[in-house]
């Protein structure tokens, strides 16, 4: 018998106030896959990703992870059960340093770990190394999503939540994240949601893709299968294969 997805989103309806921001969405993340997300601006990529993290919770659906009920447990509840996240717009402690901000990453994990799971965000991100003293906001953008993604793979995470980790970097710099997300998941066999406007990239990373408008998943099939299709490279390829 198969197992069941890490994943599983089911029916999920979430609103803000009174507007609906996602309409019955269903999906599965199985364990050792990337599984993309798509969508313009204020489709509900990263409605959809706070949701499963709980802040704000779903107002009706389901949202199970490693076989337990999650769709009602309070955020900080949901990041101890080896999820973690590297949100939207970053979120780094500005004023911290880069190994401080390592260290907070590290909070809820086991401290022996500690050094090793250093030694490692360093050689996936040489720069980090570089600036291992230096405050996170004097960072680059590029340098920043750096830290943002190696303080939550500090957590010792089974399913990594990257919301438009290339948002606002330079082509080089989105290359290079990009190839590390596919080496986590390749050499680890890290299981990642990974939330994008980049459709070219990230559907060329994706074993699964999914294309949500206007809060409703429009589209699904491997990322191959959705890089291939008209309708997928008008909307959203149209000049954006760097």
């Amino acid at each position: 018998m198969s197992k069941p997805p890490m994943l599983q989103i089911r029916d999920v309806e979430t609103f803000y106030g009174k507007i609906q921001a996602l309409r019955g969405i269903t999906l599965d993340v199985h364990e050792g896959e990337i599984v993309t997300l798509i969508g313009a601006n204020g489709a509900g990529k990263s409605t959809l990703m706070m949701t499963v993290c709980g802040e704000p919770h779903a107002a009706r659906g389901q949202i199970i992870y490693d076989g337990r009920d999650i769709t009602r447990l309070p955020t900080h509840e949901i990041m101890r059960l080896q999820i973690s996240q590297s949100p939207e717009g970053r979120r780094i402690f500005p004023r911290m340093t880069v190994m401080e901000n390592l260290q907070m990453g590290a909070a809820v994990a086991d401290p022996a770990h500690f050094d090793e799971d250093m030694k490692r965000a360093f050689e996936l991100f040489p720069r980090l190394k570089d600036r291992k003293d230096q405050r996170g906001g004097t960072l680059s953008g590029g340098e920043q999503q750096m830290l943002a993604i190696a303080r939550a793979l500090m957590a010792r995470p089974k399913l990594l939540l990257l919301d438009e980790p290339s948002l606002g970097l330079a082509p080089l710099v989105v290359k290079q994240i990009f190839e590390v997300i596919k080496e986590l998941n390749e050499s680890q066999g890290l299981t990642v949601f990974l939330v994008e406007q980049n459709a070219y990239h990230a559907l060329k990373l994706a074993h699964q893709g999914h294309v949500i408008v206007n809060g409703k998943i429009t589209m699904s099939g491997t990322g191959t299968e959705l890089l291939a299709r008209e309708e997928v490279r008008a909307a959203y390829l149209e000049g954006g294969a760097h």
